[in-house]
């Protein structure tokens, strides 16, 4: 489980909390909340449509539009509006009636479509004879083969119809009878047919909204989903995000695309290390405990022996650099390969599976930690970490039994009620966390994190005056420890108290430096760059901030995805989308991928509009604007 509280405010995806294979807004579950992430680094809420100005979050709340909706409403005037209308109506006229795209039309629309005109003698029109009518004729004749298609189409003749609305096309190139005929297709799931008519359509009219979902509809269908999303995200845009259905459908096609490109990515991916700023957090989760007897840094040790790498594991470690942390975890794997390690073979499997875990490699970190617990079924810590490791999986039942046998061989352990704290905290069961929270405390007074989690669950429990009590009272017994200040910081940033919340996280900066010089946390300076952009809008000192970050530690997940989110704001979205690609390069399980990956295809559609579509990425620039613009959360 993560190391670090999460504020109210700063929530994020955390791989070691929870099923990376579920989702919030694709009608699953998918991210827990991070307790040390300080940026919204997930889709979970809303699907996000991209614009020259930056994202434009679409809350899919049932029956609720974009804040623009009304607003732009209101912009109309009256008679706008009775157009509009009109318009509406005699769209609704000019083609047959679907619901949904993917189905026939229902009963009721069935009878509609069947009153169309009588059918009557019409001369044989194909493309030998076309050229020997007038154009009024042309345009007569093309009107009642319309009507005929739609009566035949109302009564499921779909071939029938096919071939009237070919001939009223041989009459008229109109962009109705391609979408008519699209439809018949559609209804009998030829689905290459239904791009080839509604691209025609489109090709006519490019604000033709129902072609333009009847094409996404049949490239969902062959699976072509980047196709799909850039309509359904161009569909949106014309309509103003009114329709529920068509933004449903974007954040379906976002999930689909980026979690297919996520697993081909993982298939690939080599197993590495993320920055150290997120193991170092990982591992001061836990209780600083001196090396096993034996293994102190001034035992005299031959490097080529088992016991002699784990020495170096321990000592590398201690470092907290990206190098010390990378040798540490060859180190490990090589004492398990070197052998004889006497009472410390169970030790040892549980830090080669610590370290595994934190590569992102859960089968073969369960395997060590479980073969740990074989070995040395006293040791309470095994049983923890692998606690977080099965709910990474999705398996709370494994986890909480995980817990229990640890408090069978120590019920003591203050770690034990520190991260059982943080399962419930993550569930958003605060009550019991807080009490757990409360109860390592009780065990342990000097572990830092156990305080700081307690002030942050007070502060989601609503007991505001209580989690800023908290907080002072840590600064009083805990001032030299820079992330005390980080994440009061993160609190006070929530209440918008900028200026206050700079002054913590510019002191835990400097806290981390006296500290930690060679392995500094960076993220207060993340922390103090959405601070910056929040108050005032200051890009520029935010970019600065988050490039320090990147200095300092360039496998930073946070700064990478906080550095692509402020260039989106910005318009840079080409920019944008490097980071938001990296950011996915840097994430350890699926569900941080999908994540990075979902905004990744949110900006690549963006451009895609700007290229096909630039009167509409223009138009949803300034339905952004008067949307208030994007948040950063």
């Amino acid at each position: 489980m993560a190391s670090v509280p999460a504020s109210r405010q700063n929530i994020s995806v955390d791989s070691s909390a929870i099923n990376s294979g579920s989702s919030s807004l694709w009608d699953r579950v998918s991210s827990w909340a991070s307790d040390h992430k300080p940026v919204v680094y997930t889709v979970g809420a809303v699907a996000i449509v991209v614009t020259g100005a930056g994202a434009v979050y679409y809350f899919s709340a049932p029956g609720k539009g974009s804040n623009g909706d009304e607003s732009g409403e209101k912009k109309k005037s009256k008679k706008e509006r009775r157009k509009a209308k009109k318009q509406a109506e005699e769209s609704k006229k000019d083609e047959p009636l679907i619901s949904d795209p993917a189905k026939p039309a229902a009963e009721s629309e069935v009878k509609k479509a069947a009153t169309a005109e009588p059918e009557e003698e019409l001369p044989q029109i194909d493309e030998s004879t076309i050229g020997n009518f007038s154009e009024e004729e042309k345009k007569t004749f093309a009107a009642k083969l319309k009507a005929l298609g739609n009566k035949a189409y109302g009564g499921k003749e779909y071939n029938k119809a096919i071939e009237l609305y070919g001939k009223a096309i041989l009459c008229k190139a109109d962009p109705v009878f391609y979408s008519n005929r699209a439809a018949c297709y559609n209804a009998l799931g030829d689905w290459d047919k239904v791009v080839e008519d509604t691209t025609a359509a489109i090709n006519l009219d490019s604000e033709y909204v129902k072609a333009l979902n009847r094409r996404a509809n049949a490239y969902e269908h062959l699976e072509k989903y980047s196709e799909a999303l850039l309509d359904y995200t161009a569909s949106c845009i014309i309509d103003g995000f009114r329709n529920e259905q068509s933004a449903q459908s974007v954040e379906r096609l976002l999930k689909k695309v980026a979690e297919a490109k996520g697993r081909k990515i993982l298939a690939s991916k080599e197993k590495k290390l993320p920055s150290p700023t997120f193991v170092t957090n990982y591992l001061n989760s836990f209780r600083s405990k001196p090396p096993p007897a034996g293994l102190e840094e001034t035992a005299e040790l031959d490097e080529e022996t088992g016991k002699g790498q784990l020495q170096l594991g321990l000592l590398s470690a201690t470092k907290k650099t990206a190098d010390g942390y990378e040798e540490a975890s060859n180190a490990f794997d090589k004492a398990i390969q070197l052998g004889d390690l006497g009472e410390h073979e169970a030790f040892a499997y549980n830090m080669r599976g610590t370290f595994k875990y934190l590569k992102g490699d859960n089968t073969e970190a369960l395997a060590d930690l479980t073969k740990s617990a074989e070995l040395d079924s006293t040791m309470t810590q095994t049983y923890v970490k692998r606690a977080s490791m099965h709910l990474e999986i999705g398996n709370r039942d494994a986890a909480a039994n995980d817990f229990e046998q640890a408090m069978e061989q120590n019920k003591d352990d203050p770690d034990i009620y520190y991260h059982r704290a943080q399962l419930h905290f993550i569930l958003g069961e605060f009550t019991d966390a807080a009490r757990d929270y409360g109860k390592s405390i009780d065990l342990d007074k000097g572990f830092i994190f156990s305080h700081i989690q307690l002030g942050v669950t007070q502060y989601k429990m609503g007991s505001v005056a209580s989690s800023m009590a908290t907080f002072r009272k840590c600064i009083k017994n805990f001032d030299k420890v820079p992330d005390v200040y980080n994440y009061y910081g993160e609190l006070l940033l929530d209440q918008q108290k900028y200026a206050e919340a700079i002054e913590k996280f510019d002191t835990a900066v400097e806290r981390e430096k006296q500290t930690k010089p060679l392995g500094m946390n960076v993220l207060p300076l993340i922390n103090k760059a959405l601070a910056l952009f929040q108050w005032k809008q200051d890009f520029q000192e935010a970019e600065k901030l988050c490039q320090k970050a990147l200095i300092i530690d360039p496998e930073c997940d946070i700064a990478v995805a906080t550095m692509a989110q402020l260039l989106l704001q910005q318009g840079k979205v080409t920019d944008a989308l490097q980071y938001f690609e990296r950011a996915a390069e840097l994430s350890r399980t699926e569900g941080e991928v999908v994540n990075a990956l979902s905004y990744a295809e949110a900006t690549r559609t963006q451009l895609e509009v700007q290229e096909k579509y630039p009167q509409l990425a223009s138009r949803l620039q300034n339905m952004g604007a008067g949307l208030g613009g994007p948040q950063m959360r």
